[in-house]
């Protein structure tokens, strides 16, 4: 009886530094577990410059890919398009003055055939944004005309503009200057513009209010010199009545 109790309690102390072991070991801090909340980009390879990716519809996809080896002020945009249900397979390029900014996919007209529309910066000082519009229909690349600013829309604008898409129209915004040149500074305020289609023809509509002038110049009223009117004296010529004098003759 006195051995098996011996075993018991000995048997209870290892029971006993295991437990506390095990606590030690689980009360030691863990290491940090580190993800990186964005993956990093992959790196495009010489000599191409630009790629997105817009997939319309499953199966549906465009690759919009710029190169250009040399100088990297000139070079060239492609348009990729899968259609891996039906297999069928296009390109469609052309030639590129700057670089691709951005690229928008839009349905304007809701006639069910994308738009592919590419933003562009142009190596001109002023005017330096470029857009390549196209509609696919059946796989077939239809290049749009996409309409230049007006000499209305033009005023106060030295570039750097904004495009998005909202309620599938194409939004585009830019800051307003006044004065030309170096000298120009900007004024606080935005032009917002408004592309739909039509009949695969681009309309605008301006929907900011201070799309008129950027600083209105107030020119003085010049009122019209009143020139008092002088009384007309009206003179009316009395007719003098001649007098007939009666001659009379003594006859005798």
């Amino acid at each position: 009886m006195k051995n098996t109790w011996l075993i018991n309690l000995t048997s209870f102390a290892c029971l006993i530094v295991s437990g506390i072991l095990i606590s030690g070991c689980n009360n030691q801090p863990k290491p940090a577990i580190v993800t990186n909340a964005t993956p990093p980009k992959p790196v495009l390879m010489d000599p191409f410059r630009y790629h997105k990716l817009i997939e319309v519809s499953p199966g549906e996809d465009y690759d919009i890919l710029s190169w250009g080896r040399g100088s990297s002020k000139v070079g060239a945009f492609e348009i990729l398009h899968s259609d891996s249900a039906g297999n069928k397979y296009s390109t469609t390029t052309g030639d590129l003055d700057g670089a691709i900014v951005d690229v928008f996919n839009t349905d304007m007209d809701l006639d069910g055939n994308p738009e592919i529309l590419i933003q562009t910066k142009t190596n001109d000082t002023l005017y330096n944004t470029h857009v390549f519009a196209f509609e696919f229909t059946n796989g077939k690349a239809d290049k749009l005309d996409f309409p230049k600013l007006t000499e209305q829309q033009k005023q106060g604008y030295r570039g750097n503009d904004s495009f998005y898409v909202k309620d599938g129209k194409l939004e585009r915004e830019f800051p307003l200057y006044t004065g030309s040149g170096k000298l120009a500074k900007p004024t606080g305020q935005k032009r917002q513009l408004e592309y739909g289609m039509r009949n695969n023809q681009f309309n605008v509509h301006t929907l900011s209010k201070d799309s008129t002038k950027v600083s209105p110049v107030v020119k003085p009223v010049v009122k019209p010199q009143s020139t008092a009117s002088k009384p007309v004296k009206h003179t009316t010529e009395k007719k003098k009545k001649k007098k007939h004098r009666r001659h009379h003759s003594d006859e005798g």
